[in-house]
């Protein structure tokens, strides 16, 4: 029986948990009560924990208080979902506790869980029963009264994963809409395989493969430059974070006919790229359609080779590290305020974010219900925008929570979080703005009009499912009227004229219709003319929208 653990061993058992974790994500997904698909439960805590554990490989923390610290920070940073931000705020409970310690036992053990779970409940407005914070609190009561019995880290550990087993088991019987659709919470069944993970690693029992993939290439290899003809000017190295699961096939053959030395180096999350090419600015553009620019560095290997031929020192492309670490320093600084008011929105789609960046936003931030941003992202944008006082629309109520964690983190601005948790509410209370008017005028006005809209989407299920007693089948068109299922049907002629006349139902008198990414505009123009003959007294306009996953998000005012 293990009485007590390390900085070096704890880090090994939150690197086991993370795979741990990250082998039963899509199990995880599948739990979410909604067969949307989109970026469920389990692949926003993987995500989370996943960011803790590349830290922990980096830095080899050798104290428990160490080894909590980095945890805490880089899953605050990389919290994604309301999941991911409870998860990161039980780890912050541990960091707090643990702060100076060398060792953790089991009444350490104890402590920590119990003050994750008392952050983590006073983060949540309404901290409901048969969720993560259930199952969570239910363990750590348990590895309270555990470490009172024994004090080693090994029998407390194992004594809270089996409370938590219980009470996940419970949560079917503890919230109505768990025990409609037959399952467990999704976020509890996280944090058990989290636990679980964790004492995996303790017993030497080896953590699952990670998913299949092609490493991250850290550098291209660019040693044979040297030897060859300069075909292209240009050494283009560039990282893209992913927000469309689009395979690079085709965007690595399309590279191949402007360039050539070309290295693609693939992650779950992000991909880096290597080309020589004379219009870098095209394969940046086109680099676009698969996520993300993060980071970019462009050099003229024909002043290069005069610089060398002439003795001097040549620039190269193999210092990203510092180039990277130079970018990350600067977006950390605050950008000066030249206004008085600022503006971050989460949408995902290129005509959604020029809806915005026309109402004046000043930044969009790619992500909402396919991919939820974490917390580093949208603190990114807060900081880019030069503004005394940044609203940050969410547009996605899994995105709120996040969001909320920058509040605190920002000196020199005053952030405020709108509980926008559809776009068309952001898109509304951006309307509602007064460039002129004081803040509290701007607040109450913008989250007054949130309230007068109402959010129609169309999607489709990605799985076979029930909920309230409707058979869901797997392509099924899924209605949604305010993040509730209003039905399914087949045909999505039929699922746009129910919505057209829930519309009329509602007295619409001003009816947007974004038509999503694979809808063609003739279909989209057709939808207009449902919406026309059913509401006639409506101003109704439809925009290219862009947007993954949903056919159509449709705003009703």
């Amino acid at each position: 029986m293990v009485q007590s653990v390390d900085g070096k061993t704890l880090a090994g058992m939150l690197i086991h948990a993370s795979a741990s974790l990250n082998a039963e994500k899509q199990k995880i997904n599948e739990l979410n009560v909604f067969p949307v698909p989109d970026g469920d439960t389990g692949t926003n805590m993987s995500l989370t924990i996943g960011t803790a554990a590349g830290e922990l490989r980096q830095k080899s923390p050798d104290t428990v208080g160490q080894a909590t610290a980095i945890c805490a920070s880089a899953m605050l940073r990389g919290a994604r979902g309301n999941s991911g931000v409870i998860l990161s705020l039980i780890f912050r409970g541990f960091s707090k506790v643990m702060k100076d310690k060398q060792t953790m036992d089991g009444i350490d053990l104890a402590d920590a869980l119990n003050a994750g779970v008392i952050a983590a409940y006073r983060a949540v407005m309404k901290p409901a029963e048969g969720t993560v914070l259930t199952v969570s609190r239910l363990a750590g009561d348990r590895a309270g009264r555990a470490a009172e019995e024994n004090t080693a880290f090994e029998y407390v550990l194992e004594s809270a994963i089996d409370r938590a087993r219980e009470a996940l088991a419970d949560t079917i019987n503890q919230n109505p809409v768990l025990k409609k659709a037959g399952v467990v919470d999704a976020g509890g069944m996280g944090f058990v395989v989290i636990l679980q993970g964790m004492l995996d690693e303790l017993r030497g029992i080896p953590a699952p493969d990670q998913e299949t993939g092609a490493p991250m290439q850290e550098k291209a290899d660019f040693g044979a430059m040297a030897d060859e003809e300069i075909t292209f000017t240009y050494d283009t190295v560039f990282i893209v974070r992913r927000t469309a699961q689009k395979p690079l096939s085709e965007f690595r053959a399309w590279l191949e006919t402007i360039g050539d030395s070309l290295v693609i180096g693939e992650g779950d999350e992000e991909f880096k790229v290597h080309v020589h090419t004379d219009d870098p600015g095209l394969a940046l553009t086109k680099a676009q359609e698969y996520g993300t620019l993060e980071l970019a560095k462009i050099e003229n290997m024909r002043t290069q080779r005069d610089e060398l031929a002439a003795g001097r020192k040549a620039q190269s492309t193999d210092d990203l590290e510092a180039v990277e670490e130079e970018l990350e320093a600067m977006e950390h600084q605050d950008a000066p305020p030249e206004k008085k008011y600022g503006f971050v929105a989460v949408a995902a789609g290129e005509g959604l974010a020029k809806v915005f960046f026309d109402l004046g936003v000043d930044g969009v931030i790619s992500g909402g219900q396919t991919m939820n941003p974490s917390t580093e992202d949208i603190l990114k944008q807060i900081r880019k925008t030069p503004a005394e006082i940044v609203y940050v629309l969410p547009n996605n109520k899994n995105i709120i929570m996040a969001a909320q964690q920058c509040v605190d983190l920002v000196e020199d601005k005053k952030v405020i979080v709108l509980q926008a948790k559809t776009v068309p509410q952001g898109i509304s209370a951006m309307i509602a703005v007064n460039p002129d008017g004081e803040e509290a005028e701007n607040t109450a006005a913008m989250e007054e009009a949130m309230g007068q809209v109402s959010t129609m989407e169309i999607t489709y299920a990605a799985r076979d499912s029930e909920f309230d007693g409707t058979a869901i089948h797997a392509g099924d068109y899924l209605l949604l009227v305010d993040n509730q299922l209003f039905g399914t049907e087949k045909d999505l002629h039929v699922a746009l004229e129910k919505l057209a006349q829930e519309s009329q139902k509602r007295g619409g008198e001003f009816i947007s219709i974004f038509y999503g990414e694979g809808v063609q505009e003739a279909d989209a123009q057709q939808a207009l003319a449902q919406f026309q003959e059913a509401c006639p007294e409506a101003e109704i306009t439809v925009l290219e929208g862009g947007q993954p996953v949903y056919h159509y998000l449709i705003s009703v005012e």
